[in-house]
């Protein structure tokens, strides 16, 4: 596969060749998967440099959590969660950082702090004025696709053609965004596992990515399925800490399917698994 450039604020990163890996780093008290672990500043200064050395190629910072059923926290709050952490790492992070928000005032104050992504699960439903700071830093944007809110996703009717539905949302969003100054080679583009759809509907998704891929060919397709609850329900209802040999395979099956990069928690098994698929990848194509 060709090498191609995923446009961000100071750099462009390669992507195509070799899977790009995604850190996540929660500084929030209340995320599933490992809520309150990082929330204080030491610990999560030490985990990013941990997820570095392991390997991963951006960390993704979010300072509200996203998980079913929880409760927006105000602007300052995630200012004051995220913003010190965030001028702490990049005075010495070799990689760029990410921001994971959906407020735009969140987004800015990142952006100026030194961060080169913007990650919006909302793909600018929430505050399309994100678009706004994207494109005057000449930074990376995240689109993602999600139904409802966090608070209510789990409660919507399930969408009657979730691919359809996907590829229409993220459509849209992209429109918006380049609607709004943010170049085209600074768009990724994520399908949103979880987010408003069954464990049915999220392992359809993985099994289709390939029509993703083809249907948004000019930008990098990131997945996120590290430890999410249609994994737990595979495995017999194991909790978030012990879905890691099924993250791993749902990473490997995105991989071969045409996912570029992978946002997980187990930065070093996801390098090591991304490795191997890639090499396989490689020969099949």
């Amino acid at each position: 596969m060709s090498i191609r450039l995923w446009k961000l604020a100071r750099r462009s990163l390669p992507y195509g060749e070799r899977t790009l890996v995604m850190g996540v780093l929660n500084v929030t008290p209340d995320s599933f998967s490992d809520g309150g672990q990082f929330f204080s500043f030491d610990q999560a200064v030490a985990q990013a440099e941990r997820m570095i050395d392991e390997g991963a190629d951006i960390i993704d910072i979010g300072g509200e959590s996203t998980r079913p059923g929880a409760v927006a926290v105000t602007e300052a709050e995630e200012l004051r969660r995220v913003i010190p952490v965030i001028q702490r790492l990049t005075k010495s992070a070799t990689v760029p950082i990410s921001i994971d928000t959906t407020k735009t005032e969140v987004a800015r104050a990142a952006l100026e702090a030194g961060a080169e992504i913007v990650n919006d699960i909302s793909a600018l439903r929430f505050d399309s004025a994100i678009a706004d700071e994207v494109a005057k830093a000449g930074a990376g944007l995240v689109l993602m696709h999600s139904r409802g809110t966090p608070k209510t996703m789990q409660q919507l009717p399930p969408a009657s053609d979730i691919m359809r539905e996907v590829i229409d949302g993220l459509r849209q969003s992209i429109a918006a965004a380049e609607q709004r100054g943010v170049a085209p080679e600074s768009i990724a583009i994520d399908p949103g596992i979880g987010f408003g759809k069954t464990a049915a509907q999220n392992i359809g998704v993985i099994a289709k990515l390939d029509e993703l891929a083809e249907a948004f060919a000019d930008f990098p397709l990131l997945i996120g399925t590290s430890r999410k609850s249609f994994i737990g329900k595979l495995l017999d209802g194991a909790p978030a800490d012990l879905r890691l040999n099924g993250t791993i395979a749902s990473i490997v099956a995105s991989v071969l399917k045409g996912a570029q990069v992978v946002r997980v928690h187990e930065v070093k098994a996801a390098v090591e698994a991304v490795r191997i698929a890639d090499a396989v990848r490689q020969v099949g194509t």
